[in-house]
């Protein structure tokens, strides 16, 4: 069934303060299949450039008697504090906010995951990039570890590592080939450009020699990974 009416009578803002296509627009599609009504906000064009606090605009979307926002933001913890601030009856859905977290994304991660392997218990998962600015790499961490995933790895350079990652029970590597050996699925970051800032890597060219995905990096292992 394409339609369903679930939500139906419900009012649901997309409220995004930093710039997104897919997240967004899957929201609004999820939304309008479930029979909700959608408004999108894009915030970072409209109230904020002029200089509305994040509870004014608060403020006015509860005005607008709306039951869910979903939020998108540049800060880590917005979600966070919105929900701390908004009417108990409101539900609040993080769709990522600075570099803490992007729990839909990391459920759809995991979805694939299960979709391809099955159990978690027996899995070895490497996760391979800009670990440090990444909120979907520590949503996947937490998610991987939640499912009972018994090896999980962060491959990256140094630079590109955030201090005391071991905290979320993970082996790190800054060696390809090393972190990759007898893995089951490999999850790959982009270069976060928008929120690096000073020399964290000597070119493009010299992190995807050393940290790309190639067949040298990673030999065809005795079982068809993910």
């Amino acid at each position: 069934m394409k339609k369903v009416p679930l939500l139906r009578g419900k009012t649901i803002c997309n409220v995004f303060f930093e710039n997104s296509t897919r997240t967004r627009t899957t929201f609004e599609l999820a939304a309008q299949r479930l029979s909700a009504d959608v408004i999108t906000l894009n915030v970072s064009t409209s109230s904020a450039s002029k200089g509305e606090t994040l509870l004014d605009t608060l403020r006015n979307l509860e005005a607008m008697a709306a039951d869910m926002f979903v939020v998108r933001h540049g800060d880590s913890g917005a979600a966070h504090f919105i929900a701390e601030h908004v009417c108990p009856q409101v539900a609040i859905i993080n769709g990522g906010d600075g570099r803490h977290a992007h729990p839909t994304q990391g459920m759809l991660d995991m979805l694939t995951i299960r979709r391809h392997k099955g159990s978690f218990e027996n899995l070895s998962v490497a996760i391979v990039g800009d670990i440090l600015h990444s909120r979907v790499a520590r949503s996947n961490m937490l998610a991987l570890k939640t499912l009972g995933c018994p090896d999980i790895r962060v491959i990256a350079p140094k630079t590109l590592l955030p201090i005391g990652i071991e905290q979320y029970g993970v082996k790190v590597y800054t060696d390809m080939t090393a972190g990759l050996k007898d893995v089951d699925v490999v999850i790959m970051l982009r270069l976060q450009r928008e929120r690096m800032a000073g020399g964290l890597l000597p070119s493009e060219g010299e992190f995807y020699r050393l940290f790309g995905l190639t067949p040298r990096a990673w030999p065809a292992p005795s079982r068809t990974p993910s």
